[in-house]
């Protein structure tokens, strides 16, 4: 059961464990028996929890949420609730893991002020030199009154483990001697922490679109329902997210 329901390793059989998860769950609810349902639940919920830490810490840098204000234990609490008192909002077990990401980001909604959309920095991102880059990085890693919160300590606290590959940034085959380049030059850290940078200055709907399919390993309708959007609208912030992140590596590593 541990390998199965190891939702940092294996993203889409987590997605299994989850919906085989439902029936019990319906039987439990009916039971009233809030114990085991919040049990079951909690197991099926440890990858939600890591989103919604994720978008804590990132709130948190960019100072869309007090210090100590929340914590990521105060959502999924919250979201025990709503799980338990809307439930019966779920038809299918299939669905019940994107129902949850939907419900973590209405809850999200509601406690943090919507970031705007920095559309400078989306039109100018082509023109940004490694010098910039650089620079841009070491504000990343900086928020508060001169407080020096270090990019590997924002993944602690989302426990993101798993690693940004290139592969779904450079879709395209003529992309595979630069991926080498930066295989064999950063390594999976430094390209995990360039990838987190370029993310937090995106938009939140493609943001999290981004972690939805590429962390998360939703399917585009899935998404569609978790943002609340249509699958065309997914499909757009999807590549939008991806071209942005390419020009990045682009600008910043190109030999």
């Amino acid at each position: 059961m541990s390998d199965i329901i190891d939702s940092k390793k294996q993203p889409r059989e987590f997605h299994l464990f989850v919906a085989s998860s439902y029936v019990d769950l319906v039987r439990f609810k009916k039971e009233s028996n809030t114990t085991a349902f919040n049990a079951l639940l909690l197991k099926a919920m440890s990858d939600v929890k890591r989103y919604i830490q994720k978008n804590i810490a990132t709130a948190l840098t960019n100072k869309k949420l007090d210090i100590g204000r929340y914590t990521a234990d105060d959502f999924v609490d919250h979201l025990f609730i709503e799980a338990y008192d809307h439930f019966d909002e779920v038809m299918h077990g299939q669905d019940l893991h994107p129902w949850l990401f939907k419900k973590a980001d209405e809850l999200l909604e509601d406690a943090l002020i919507e970031e705007e959309f920095d559309s400078l920095f989306i039109e100018d991102i082509d023109r940004y030199s490694k010098p910039e880059w650089d620079a841009m990085e070491e504000k990343f890693s900086t928020y508060g009154d001169g407080d020096m919160v270090m990019i590997e300590d924002l993944d602690d606290i989302s426990y993101q483990k798993n690693d940004v590959l290139l592969n779904p940034i450079f879709i395209e085959d003529n992309n595979k001697e630069f991926i080498d380049q930066l295989d064999h030059e950063l390594g999976n850290e430094n390209i995990r922490r360039h990838t987190n940078m370029v993310l937090y200055h995106l938009p939140v709907p493609m943001r999290r679109v981004f972690q939805l399919f590429n962390e998360h390993r939703f399917e585009l309708e899935e998404i569609a329902m978790i943002q609340k959007c249509t699958v065309k609208e997914v499909k757009t912030l999807l590549e939008t997210a991806r071209k942005n992140l390419q020009a990045s590596f682009f600008n910043r590593y190109q030999s």
